[in-house]
């Protein structure tokens, strides 16, 4: 057997190489709980703490895994985003902190559309949302569990990330909230002219790729060598491809009190506003994240 605190102290000291030393703990401390079920502090409260040797051996080969570069989410099979946990798998981008304020942002608008339809009884529509390169679905099921009665459809070019983000399990908090799970379906955001909706839709939301080839040099190996790179890269003579296309869908699709909600590389932040523009969007503001950057254009049609 071996003492959790040993465990923690090794493998931080073995993934100095990759990652900061506060990090590559805090990736440590993250394995213990998924695989163990413990806090970031028992090994302090319970110095005596010992793994068994069968979860030991687990344990030893995630490291490993670490050790080559995989993020912790992908071997553990889970990330949690918005105090919610959802399955991930290397198909899909592992969901990132500034996406949650794209969530919170929707679920402020689509609360209002919602309590301004109350008036009508039982005969209001719901809000009706779509979230355009889905990938896990977690932003298209943070939004269906924080309006409840709303419906979501969720789309996707890859068959992978659909049945990733189909699988998610949140049946208990459904019931528990009046809540309509997400519909999800195959579709090509760059295709323009086979669009498959009606008009009608309140919110259009969308976290596409928009990370310039050029990009790659600054991004670590965890990224590079483990994500798919078809839902993080654009190509850098036409980097705004996918938000000229979302412009032609919100132009298209959004009701007339409806906003379109999209999270931009901040590099690009005016040249995406104008690709907007062009489409025939307005009152388009920009949003900055928790840095301090330019991180999300909200505009309606």
């Amino acid at each position: 057997m071996m003492l959790l605190k040993d465990f923690i102290k090794e493998g931080t000291t073995s993934l100095s190489s990759l990652y900061p030393a506060e990090e590559a703990r805090s990736i440590v401390l993250m394995l213990c709980e998924g695989r163990l079920g413990t806090r970031s502090y028992t090994h302090i409260v319970e110095p005596e703490y010992s793994i068994a040797p069968r979860k030991l051996k687990v344990l030893t080969a995630d490291m490993e895994r670490l050790r080559q570069g995989e993020p912790v989410q992908y071997v553990l099979g889970k990330a949690m985003f918005c105090d919610l946990e959802f399955k991930v798998s290397k198909d899909v981008l592992i969901p990132r902190p500034e996406t949650e304020q794209l969530c919170q942002e929707a679920i402020k608008e689509g609360s209002m559309i919602a309590r301004r339809r109350e008036a009508f009884g039982k005969s209001a529509e719901p809000v009706r949302i779509l979230d355009l390169c889905t990938g896990s679905g977690c932003i298209a099921w943070t939004v269906a569990l924080g309006i409840p009665g709303c419906e979501v459809v969720g789309v996707d070019i890859s068959e992978a990330a659909l049945m990733v983000a189909s699988s998610q399990d949140f049946s208990s908090a459904l019931k528990e909230k009046g809540c309509i799970a997400p519909r999800f379906m195959r579709a090509d955001v760059l295709d323009t002219v086979n669009i498959p909706f009606e008009d009608g839709f309140d919110l259009i939301l969308a976290n596409p790729p928009y990370v310039m080839e050029s990009q790659k040099a600054e991004m670590r190996v965890n990224v590079l060598d483990f994500e798919p790179s078809t839902a993080l890269f654009v190509p850098d003579e036409d980097p705004l491809l996918f938000y000229r296309a979302i412009a032609l869908w919100a132009g298209r699709l959004l009701s007339p009190e409806g906003r379109c909600m999209v999270e931009i590389n901040d590099l690009l932040s005016d040249p995406t506003k104008e690709a907007f523009s062009a489409g025939g969007l307005r009152n388009i503001e920009t949003l900055q994240d928790c840095f301090e950057r330019n991180r999300f254009i909200i505009c309606s049609r």
